[in-house]
């Protein structure tokens, strides 16, 4: 099992706190403006989270998941 180091050795999707920087405000859409990031351009492991949506409390370190309010507009990213 290869020694995995935080901030030293990347792993897949990135860190939880570079996707937030990244998103946190924004509208997931089809392409980048000033307020819209483009969901292709999201790592394969996530997942976009609804209020009053339903998800499971499976851990997986390399998912990111994207909490969204009722506009879409990002409010939290949370890894794993």
């Amino acid at each position: 099992m290869p020694l995995v180091i935080p901030g030293i050795q990347n792993t897949a999707g990135g860190d939880g706190q570079d996707w937030e920087s990244k998103l946190m405000g924004k509208r997931l859409g089809d392409s980048h403006d000033e307020v819209t990031f483009a969901k292709s351009d999201l790592p394969q492991e996530h997942r976009v989270i609804k209020p009053d949506s339903m998800s499971t409390m499976d851990h997986k370190p390399e998912r990111i998941n994207i909490h969204v309010d009722e506009e879409g507009t990002v409010k939290k990213v949370v890894k794993g």
